[in-house]
């Protein structure tokens, strides 16, 4: 079956698969956007794709379905193009979000290294990726070291796991939180608020202004998703939770 626009389909299940389990509409198997077999590890994925599917009314928004495309995702792009989007993901190191420090008020610059610096020493001990830091928008040069420490883990990672810290990186700009929560250093709200950080120090100043406000929406719904897509594909307890906003 191919990927359907409008819900025709009355029912959606769990199905047994070569290499895992699948998802069937109406006892016909669903496939990816490109035609792809939509097919993932774990049964825990699976049905969580099948809750997303049930959920949709008369029009399929993708947009509420963050789960399946999440797979669609990995198997679309990221399986296909797995050297490309290492290369995406290790230029993140050159210009992390952690490594830029403002240069004033000082309230601000202490929020920054006491939540940002923990990470970065975080990367130091587990990866070897010791980072240079600096203070203002000039670009700092790396140790040669950093680039390859993160290269090689994000080598390390499967498909599913690739595809979910590529969501998150590309939501908070910073590989170093992305590699922190796909790891469980820290979890989505955390991390949320460690890329958040700038913007909530001038929001607590300033207020909120409903564009920012939107922003900021989005990206907790991403990071959100992504820590309950990699739950899911690891099929990890309380993955459940996870999805309902309990973290």
């Amino acid at each position: 079956m191919a990927w359907p626009k409008k819900r025709l389909y009355r029912t959606a299940e769990v199905v047994s698969a070569a290499g895992g389990f699948a998802v069937a509409l109406d006892e016909r198997a669903v496939k990816t956007p490109i035609g792809a077999p939509f097919v993932v590890p774990t049964e825990a994925l699976a049905a969580a794709v099948v809750e997303e599917f049930l959920a949709q009314e008369e029009t399929i928004a993708p947009d509420t379905m963050p789960t399946t495309r999440l797979v669609a995702t990995a198997i679309d792009r990221v399986g296909p193009m797995r050297s490309q989007v290492i290369d995406q993901l290790a230029a993140y190191a050159q210009s992390d979000l952690l490594c830029y420090r403002a240069e004033e008020p000082e309230e601000l610059v202490a929020r920054q290294v006491e939540r940002w610096q923990s990470l970065l020493d975080w990367a130091a001990e587990t990866m070897g990726a010791r980072f240079a830091v600096t203070r203002g928008v000039m670009p700092v040069t790396q140790p040669p070291n950093v680039g390859e420490a993160i290269r090689g883990a994000i080598e390390a990672l499967d498909g599913l796991e690739l595809t979910a810290l590529s969501s998150a990186v590309q939501a908070c700009g910073s590989v170093v939180v992305g590699l922190a929560l796909l790891r469980g250093r820290i979890d989505d709200e955390s991390a949320f608020a460690i890329a958040e950080l700038d913007e909530s120090f001038q929001i607590e100043r300033w207020g909120e202004v409903d564009d920012a406000a939107d922003r900021r929406q989005r990206l907790r719904a991403d990071l959100h998703a992504a820590a309950v897509f990699l739950a899911l594909a690891r099929n990890e307890d309380g993955a459940g939770d996870r999805e309902e906003g309990k973290t």
